[in-house]
C-alpha cells in the first residue's frame, strides 16, 4: 500500500491508466480532459488521499487577498529585484504577499512536503526555483494558481528570458573582438542540483563557440557557488592554466564582479589582459564598467504579477519571453597581440 506522504501524481496516473499530464490538468480543472476521465481521476485521487481541502482547491478570486511568492535567496540582486516588482504590482491590486524563502535543499524539501501555502493564499509565484521532479509533481497539491517567473516549470504559466540566446550573444561579442580562448564561469544555487538558467546558458555558450568554429575545452568551464567571492576564486583558477583564456563569460554580473577582482588580484588588466562579460545589468555594472547582457528583471516580475492576477480572475494568459540586450562597457576589448 502506498504511504500517504509518498503519494504523487504518478500513483494516480498509474491507477487511472492515464498520463501524469492528464492527471495534472484534471486536478487543476483545465480543459482537455473528458468529464468521465476527470471524474475517475478525482475519485482515485480521493481514494489515495492525494487531494487537498475543498477550501484550498477552489480557484480563487480573492478569497484570502494574499499571494505566496517562493524564492531561493532574497539576498541575491536578481531575486530581490524581481520580488520587489511582484510585490509592488500586487500591492497596487490590493493583494498582500506572503514570502517563502527556501534557502537550501532541505528547507525546500520541507516546504513541498508540508505545503504551507495551502488555505493561506489564492495563488503562488515561483521565482527561478530549481525543482526535482517529485517536487514539481507536488505543485498541483497547492490547489491554487501557479505562475513561474524567471524560468519555466512543466505547463504552468511563465515569463522568462532566452538563456541560451543570452549566452550566445555574449560569445558572439567576444568572438567579434577577436577572442579565441573564451571561458565560462557557471553558478550553482543548490550544490550540484540541476538549475535551468545555468544549464541553458552553458548550452548557449557551447553553441556560440561551435558557431564560431572554436573548440569546446572542459578546462575552460568551471562551476562555482552563486557568490561574488566565488567568481574571484573561479577566475584565478582559470588564469592559472598553462594556456589561460583571454575572455571570460560569467553566469551573472555578481559573479563577474568577483571575476574583475580576481583578475586584478592576479596582476592583470581588464580588458587589456582578459575581457569579462556578465549577465543581468546589475545596478553596479555601469559603475564598474562591466559589459553585460541586460535582461529586464523588474519587467519579468511585473508581468508575472499580472499573470497571477489574470489567473485569479479566471482569465487566460500567454507565456512570455522577455528580450535581452548587449550593453558594451569597458570590461571587454580585443585580445592583446602576442
Amino acid at each position: 500500500m502506498v504511504e500517504r506522504s509518498e503519494i504523487n501524481m504518478a500513483d494516480v496516473a498509474r491507477r487511472a491508466g492515464v498520463s501524469v499530464a492528464t492527471v495534472s490538468r484534471a486536478m487543476r480543472g483545465l480543459p482537455g480532459v473528458g468529464e468521465a476521465t476527470r471524474a475517475r481521476i478525482l475519485a482515485i485521487a480521493d481514494e489515495l488521499a492525494y487531494v487537498i481541502s475543498p477550501e484550498a482547491s477552489r480557484l480563487s478570486s480573492g478569497q484570502t487577498g494574499r499571494v505566496g511568492v517562493v524564492v531561493p535567496a532574497t539576498e541575491k540582486w536578481f531575486y530581490g529585484e524581481m520580488l520587489a516588482a511582484i510585490e509592488r504590482r500586487l500591492r497596487a491590486a490590493d493583494l498582500d504577499v506572503l514570502l517563502y524563502q527556501v534557502s537550501d535543499t532541505e528547507v525546500r524539501r520541507r516546504f513541498f512536503q508540508d505545503l504551507p501555502t495551502r488555505r493561506k493564499v489564492d495563488g503562488v509565484v515561483l521565482i527561478a526555483l530549481p525543482l526535482p521532479q517529485e517536487e514539481v509533481d507536488r505543485l498541483d497539491l497547492l490547489g491554487v494558481e501557479v505562475v513561474v517567473a524567471g524560468g519555466r516549470i512543466r505547463d504552468f504559466a511563465h515569463v522568462e528570458v532566452d538563456d541560451r540566446a543570452i549566452a550566445m550573444t555574449a560569445v558572439e561579442h567576444l568572438v567579434g573582438l577577436g577572442h579565441r580562448r573564451i571561458a565560462m564561469i557557471r553558478a550553482t544555487i543548490y550544490g550540484d542540483e540541476h538549475w535551468a538558467p545555468d544549464t541553458l546558458r552553458l548550452e548557449g555558450f557551447h553553441q556560440g563557440l561551435e558557431a564560431a568554429g572554436l573548440p569546446l575545452r572542459d578546462d575552460y568551464v568551471i562551476s562555482v557557488p552563486f557568490a561574488p567571492t566565488a567568481g574571484a576564486a573561479g577566475t584565478q583558477r582559470l588564469l592559472a592554466l598553462d594556456e589561460p583564456p583571454t575572455a571570460i563569460l560569467c553566469f551573472s554580473d555578481e559573479i563577474a564582479f568577483g571575476a574583475l577582482q580576481g583578475a586584478r588580484a592576479a596582476g592583470l588588466s581588464v580588458p587589456g589582459d582578459v575581457s569579462i562579460v556578465g549577465i543581468d545589468d546589475h545596478p553596479l555594472a555601469e559603475v564598474m564598467g562591466l559589459t553585460t547582457v541586460r535582461q529586464d528583471v523588474a519587467g519579468q516580475g511585473e508581468r508575472a504579477a499580472d499573470m497571477i492576477l489574470r489567473r485569479l480572475s479566471h482569465t487566460a494568459v500567454e507565456d512570455h519571453v522577455e528580450p535581452h540586450e548587449l550593453v558594451i562597457r569597458t570590461s571587454t576589448g580585443p585580445p592583446r597581440t602576442p
